[in-house]
């Protein structure tokens, strides 16, 4: 009788959970301590977050606080408000209709418009493993000067490493998550008390100002940075991490799952953004500042770091950073992208096969861009990611905002009206804004 009601709404029976071998894992107290509850649920939301704080953010951050200091602060604070948002809708479709994403748009969708949007999503998946490639070979690069080339072939043993801990369980997976999130907060956290930001205009630049839109360069990189920040394969990753959790698939239990969840995304969200700000304040502090406002460039902003701030450990603590940022970012992409193959065509590969099919994709043309063009290529390579990734974005987005507001598919869990019309407007404003985006950028405006 429950696999009927499950299945209403859609076109199609879900008949395998998602990620099944870590599937009700993590146990949930059956107590009522709150504390105790929020502790197993913490986890998916730091994996989460990773995606929010990869080196694809990395570029646009520093750009927006060396050109124009610390105004868009409010764009950051903004694109992580539209996050909050659209991981609380992905995480409670995960539970309530006991679907990852993937999972509901083969079960919704035609074949035909599946098989489209999995091959788009593939696609996205290996842009971002592009940029998690570039991100730590430039930090391989800056700690231990190993050349670009090298870089990219050492990234390929980071196969075995993730493996490994998936080995161990989900957990050992969220520790470690956890461990590199706080590597990259203490690394920033030296960073921006070496910059000495002002406090004031720190506080001013979080109020959005009326300049951002009028100056088409600053409008321009705020786009880039709403871009950067909403990754579409979390949405996917969200839906199906937050079912290893064991707690009770009745209503009571779905309700108190997503109370939960929506507090460890929240927080988690929350710490992506003060990494995120962290990033721009330094620039902001640091470049804008002493009048290096054409600072744009990971490498260049490695450069003048020492000399400017006075301290040597500067750079070496901005270079650990980003690989802390970039073996992050690789592991979620590994779970994102076993989730997308499985959820879509319903086959499974071994985890080393998926991970090495998804690293080469993305490994070739980095390599054949760091032969031909060193450095620089590199860091076009990552914009051209993220550019990708911004296409992809909304096919992810709709599908979301529209399962989530289906009374047929999600019953008593519903989006409420005021909720269902702030996913479709943030749905609408991420949709022209990345249309935009593309269109200049084609044109060669940036």
């Amino acid at each position: 009788m429950q696999k009927k009601k499950s299945s209403i709404g859609w076109r199609n029976e879900n008949k395998h959970p998602s990620l099944s071998e870590v599937f009700s894992s993590v146990s949930v107290p059956k107590q009522k301590g709150i504390w105790k509850k929020l502790f197993a649920f913490t986890g998916p939301g730091l994996l989460i977050a990773v995606g929010y704080m990869d080196p694809g953010n990395w570029a646009t951050d520093i750009a927006g606080g060396s050109q124009f200091g610390y105004m868009l602060l409010s764009v950051i604070f903004i694109s992580n408000f539209f996050a909050i948002i659209l991981q609380h809708l992905a995480l409670k479709l995960g539970i309530v209709c006991e679907r990852d994403l993937a999972q509901a748009c083969r079960d919704h969708y035609t074949p035909l418009i599946s098989f489209i949007l999995w091959i788009l999503c593939e696609i996205s998946i290996a842009a971002c493993d592009l940029a998690e490639i570039i991100g730590s070979v430039l930090a391989l690069k800056l700690l231990f000067g190993i050349p670009i080339t090298w870089g990219v072939l050492i990234t390929a043993i980071d196969v075995l490493i993730i493996l490994f801990f998936q080995s161990k369980g989900f957990r050992y997976i969220e520790s470690v998550v956890a461990a590199l999130i706080f590597t990259i907060l203490v690394c920033f956290s030296f960073e921006i008390i070496s910059s000495k930001p002002e406090i004031f205009p720190i506080l001013k630049g979080i109020v959005p100002n009326p300049e951002i839109i009028k100056d088409s360069h600053s409008f321009y990189i705020s786009i880039g940075i709403l871009g950067a920040t909403v990754m579409p394969h979390n949405l996917y990753l969200h839906s199906s991490i937050i079912q290893t959790r064991d707690y009770p698939r009745t209503t009571e239990g779905k309700k108190m799952a997503i109370k939960y969840a929506t507090i460890d995304s929240t927080l988690s969200l929350s710490l992506a953004f003060f990494i995120n700000a962290a990033i721009l304040i330094i620039s902001a502090a640091t470049f804008h500042k002493t009048g290096y406002t054409e600072v744009a460039d990971i490498m260049d902003a490695h450069k003048l770091l020492n000399p400017i701030l006075g301290s040597s450990l500067s750079g070496v603590f901005f270079a650990l950073a980003l690989l802390a940022s970039g073996q992050n970012s690789t592991l979620t992409g590994t779970l994102a992208g076993q989730i997308v193959m499985e959820g879509f065509i319903n086959i499974k590969f071994k985890p080393w096969i998926r991970r090495l099919i998804t690293r080469l994709i993305a490994i070739v043309p980095a390599m054949i861009v760091s032969i031909v063009y060193g450095e620089k290529g590199t860091t076009e390579l990552l914009i051209i990611s993220q550019i990708i990734l911004s296409i992809q974005l909304s096919f992810a987005i709709i599908p979301l905002v529209n399962f989530t507001g289906d009374s047929e598919k999600m019953g008593p869990f519903v989006n409420g009206p005021i909720l269902k019309i702030s996913a479709w407007g943030i749905t609408i404003i991420i949709l022209l804004l990345n249309l935009f985006l593309l269109y200049n950028t084609l044109l060669g405006r940036r």
